[in-house]
């Protein structure tokens, strides 16, 4: 079931097609062929000023999907009325699905209420972009959560180092650090991998890297991230991981449902 984006809805974020990219091992591009509005008693639990549809559609480019797709697809679509009580029409509508395979032939289930979006070139071209991105071999892994930090100050005022070190989901290594020397700008980087590279940087805005990070990463440092530090190092680790949320800016997402 989705909800269909309103007509002053404005486009989705770069956040929000990774959100909806990353769950759906299947994304197609589809024209909508029949729409059946089920009765109260088919449809069950309808969240309200919505109705249940039954949605023939005729798969016109599969994006992603293993297995392939039957050239026609049928799903339940949960479509908001408008301001008559009204269905959209919809009938030869051109769609994005996000979904998951369902129990039967050509039968799938949308991932989410709202992972129907309108097909534009535009749109495709954005979601194949991202698409190849996570499935690439050097794809940065999702964060689970941060791990512990480690501070050493230099030997002149103002100088230091941080290192925090971040939990994914595959066990692969990632890490911030950040440099600060006096008369200059602090430096960060992230490192995937066991060695900091001195040349890394921070990640593209836009980037998945960058999206990792920032839709994933906590505001602030979390204290058992510095529980064995002393305090002054403890304090100087929060600036630091400070440093980097700011400089990531917002995650950016303006979807309402997951």
């Amino acid at each position: 079931m989705v909800t269909q984006p309103s007509a002053g809805r404005p486009g989705l974020s770069y956040a929000d097609i990774v959100d909806l990219a990353d769950k759906a091992p299947l994304v197609a591009n589809v024209r909508i062929r029949n729409i059946i509005i089920l009765k109260p008693e088919q449809a069950g639990t309808v969240p309200a000023g919505h109705k249940r549809l039954f949605i023939e559609a005729d798969v016109t480019g599969l994006i992603r999907g293993e297995s392939g797709i039957s050239p026609l697809v049928t799903y339940l679509y949960d479509a908001p009325l408008d301001a008559r009580g009204k269905v959209p029409k919809l009938k030869k509508a051109q769609m994005i699905l996000f979904a998951r395979p369902g129990g039967r032939p050509g039968e799938i289930q949308l991932t989410a209420p709202d992972s129907q979006i309108p097909s534009t070139p535009a749109e495709v071209d954005r979601i194949k972009n991202v698409l190849s991105a996570l499935v690439a071999p050097d794809a940065p892994p999702r964060i689970l959560d941060v791990g512990d930090a480690f501070h050493v100050a230099g030997t002149i005022a103002g100088e230091g180092e941080t290192q925090i070190f971040l939990r994914t989901e595959n066990g692969d290594p990632v890490s911030l650090s950040i440099l600060r020397r006096p008369g200059q700008a602090p430096h960060w980087a992230v490192a995937l991998g066991e060695i900091v590279d001195e040349a890394a940087r921070p990640p593209e805005p836009g980037s998945l890297l960058w999206y990792r990070l920032a839709c994933s990463l906590p505001a602030t440092l979390p204290a058992r991230s510095v529980r064995s530090l002393a305090v002054q190092d403890a304090e100087a680790a929060r600036a630091d991981y400070q440093l980097v949320i700011d400089a990531l800016g917002p995650c950016g997402r303006t979807r309402k449902t997951g």
